[in-house]
């Protein structure tokens, strides 16, 4: 043990020795590993958060969670999106809701939504374009409504359609100036009053686009929102969260047969209504940033390649420098395992001082990409182990072949050299 503690340490100095005495020569050499690690890590940091940012948003919209719509939320049949086909069928109604509470056996719960915008006014202040959410009891049950302060709508003010609201946590800030301010305050939604009971917790801004963006929202009981709006007209849409381990297909499986019930379609008749499976998206999400990994690789593979050759011919030019050295250490007892362990070692902390130099850049670029970014850029310790394990890997592959041409040397004729 002590032996390989030696042997280490000496590695460890020779490679500082070759990095201060040939520091050109060394940096150019090593720079090829320093893209690469810079290439991967960079990457993965930057590819890993943007779909853990991605992901988080997906699973805001549910979590095994079937959206029944008249709409499908995909490019259609051959990439287009035949409006025309879905703009005939019925919109999801309440009732249908009902019906399938009644009917699902896989559903632990399901919900009615609605939504609309509208000016969102307290006293002088005015917020224009408020998102504006009608929703049935369950809806707290199919998405989390984490709250700030305050409390969510109870079932009583579902079934009374009380004039109560809960409101996004930015609209709180905007329309009060602080958010405390807001609780019980009466303020207007298209002209109604409601009551603030409740301010929902601060989520962020999303990169969908879409979702349900509760920041800016405000969110109401469906039977009080459907009491002065069309309900037809207002993105009416039926939501449905599977049991826990229920797969979604099965779960797809049950509603597109109660629906098809509901409707009264034949056998041959095709579906007027759309299934969209959020997990679908989540699986078609993790797919498309595969790829992106691939191309990251393939790029710092191609700069590895070259900083291996860089390592390997500085550890040639080693050999050829140390060959006195070696032939004085073999004289005096040292075995060809120690020749080579010496100098892989000393090709794998060469290719780890490339790697840390790689490192130091990627956290600069996360540093600088976080502060531009709506999500921070993390790099996590298994990508950093991913980085030194490549180092060590290159390193040996690296000095595998001037480390055997050392521990081979004749003793004899490696002294008489210089």
């Amino acid at each position: 043990m002590l032996t390989m503690l030696l042997i280490i340490w000496n590695s460890f100095k020779m490679a500082l020795q070759e990095l201060s005495s040939n520091k050109l020569r060394t940096f150019l050499s090593l720079f090829g590993i320093t893209i690469g690690i810079f290439c991967i890590i960079g990457v993965l940091a930057t590819v890993q958060s943007l779909e853990a940012k991605v992901q988080s948003d997906i699973k805001s919209l549910g979590s095994n969670t079937i959206y029944i719509d008249k709409w499908e939320y995909g490019s259609g049949e051959g990439g287009s999106f035949p409006w025309w086909k879905y703009i005939k069928r019925p919109y999801p109604k309440h009732h249908e809701m009902e019906a399938i509470k009644s009917r699902s056996q896989l559903a632990s719960a399901v919900c009615y939504t609605i939504r609309s915008n509208s000016d969102l006014e307290y006293e002088d202040n005015v917020l224009s374009g408020a998102s504006g959410f009608g929703v049935s009891e369950d809806f707290n049950k199919v998405l989390t409504v984490n709250m700030h302060s305050g409390r969510y709508i109870t079932d009583g003010e579902f079934k009374q359609a009380a004039p109560v609201l809960v409101m996004g946590y930015t609209n709180a800030e905007n329309l009060f100036g602080n958010v405390e301010r807001a609780l019980g305050k009466e303020v207007k939604f298209k002209g109604r009053n409601f009551t603030v009971i409740g301010i929902i917790k601060k989520q962020g801004q999303g990169l969908l686009g879409g979702g349900w963006q509760f920041d800016e929202a405000v969110v109401m009981p469906f039977k009080m929102m459907a009491s002065y709006y069309v309900v037809e007209y207002n993105n009416p849409l039926i939501m449905v969260k599977g049991k826990d381990n229920v797969p979604s297909a099965a779960l797809t499986d049950e509603l597109r047969g109660i629906m098809r019930s509901i409707h009264r379609l034949s056998p041959r008749a095709e579906d007027d209504f759309a299934l969209n499976d959020i997990n679908i998206f989540s699986e078609q999400t993790s797919s498309l940033f595969g790829s992106v990994n691939l191309g990251g690789w393939a790029i710092a593979g191609l700069s590895l390649i070259v900083g291996a050759f860089g390592v390997a011919n500085i550890m040639f030019v080693t050999v050829r420098e140390r060959t006195s050295q070696i032939g004085l250490k073999k004289a005096i007892g040292a075995r060809n395992s120690t020749i080579l362990t010496e100098f892989l070692l000393e090709s794998a902390f060469l290719c780890l001082l490339g790697g840390l130099i790689g490192l130091v850049l990627v956290f600069l670029l996360t540093m600088a990409l976080s502060a531009i970014l709506p999500f921070a850029i993390t790099i996590s310790v298994g990508t950093l182990t991913l980085a030194i394990s490549i180092c060590l890997i290159v390193g040996v592959l690296a000095g595998i072949i001037p480390a055997t041409i050392a521990a081979r040397m004749n003793p004899v004729v490696a002294i008489r050299m210089k």
